[in-house]
């Protein structure tokens, strides 16, 4: 199969894992571009979804970016339309049926196994990435550094990020 049809295959599965957004797919994805295909390592993997999250827009530009490195725009435009396709077909799909059972029991209990799951996806990518970038007490100190301080206060993730720019600019 070529680049295009591996990329179209590995987003369009991931599509329909993205429960609330890209990030529970991360461990995933990074094992299928990184372990499976071998498209690129885990720090290459690391920076372009760093690259995303900074960027405006949907956090799902991270499959743009890895399809624009694996096989340039062709790569990013199966990349980001194996991305969004599956999942809106399901839920355009899925939204009215959905909405006809909101009262019924079987719909909350859905809707509370699906919380934690999506939790506990977002976390294990938050780990993966955290491992991944990882190297040595320094990084381990600005990592937790950044974990706790947007857990603890409304600062903006974009003055983490710069202040985590500098942080690697000098120590660089």
């Amino acid at each position: 199969m070529s680049e295009l049809g591996h990329l179209l295959g590995i987003f369009g599965q991931l599509s329909v894992l993205a429960v609330g957004g890209v990030a529970p797919t991360l461990p995933e994805m990074q094992r299928q571009v990184v372990d499976v295909h071998r498209y690129m390592d885990r720090t290459t993997f690391a920076a372009l979804f760093a690259l995303a999250q900074a960027a405006p827009g949907p956090n799902m530009m991270v499959s743009t970016l890895i399809g624009w490195r694996v096989a340039g725009l062709p790569g990013a435009i199966v990349a980001t339309v194996g991305m969004i396709g599956p999942s809106s077909v399901l839920t355009f799909s899925t939204v009215q049926l959905w909405h006809r059972f909101r009262e019924r029991a079987w719909r909350r209990v859905v809707q509370a196994g699906l919380v934690p799951v999506t939790v506990g996806l977002v976390g294990a990518g938050a780990a993966l990435l955290a491992s991944s970038t990882t190297h040595g007490l320094v990084t381990a100190g600005i990592t937790l550094v950044t974990a706790a301080v947007l857990t603890l206060t409304k600062m903006h993730p974009l003055a983490m990020l710069a202040i985590g720019a500098v942080a690697g600019a000098l120590l660089a």
